[in-house]
C-alpha cells in the first residue's frame, strides 16, 4: 500500500494501479516464521514488485 501510494503521490493515475500484498505466502527465501534468520534475509521478503503489462 505505501508503494503505491508513493507512486500516485508522485504522478502516477491511481487507474493504473493495481496492488497485492502476499504477507509471507511467497517469500523469496527461508525466513518464514519460526525460522532464524539475519535482519537482511527477513528484509528481503519485505519488497515491492512490478509487473508491466502494454494495455
Amino acid at each position: 500500500k505505501s508503494t503505491m501510494a508513493w507512486l500516485v503521490k508522485n504522478g502516477v493515475d491511481a487507474a493504473r494501479l493495481t496492488a497485492k500484498g502476499y504477507g509471507e505466502t511467497k517469500l523469496v527465501n527461508k525466513c518464514a516464521d519460526n525460522v532464524k534468520c539475519s535482519e537482511e534475509e527477513h528484509q528481503a521478503n519485505r519488497r515491492s514488485e512490478f509487473i508491466i503489462t502494454d494495455l
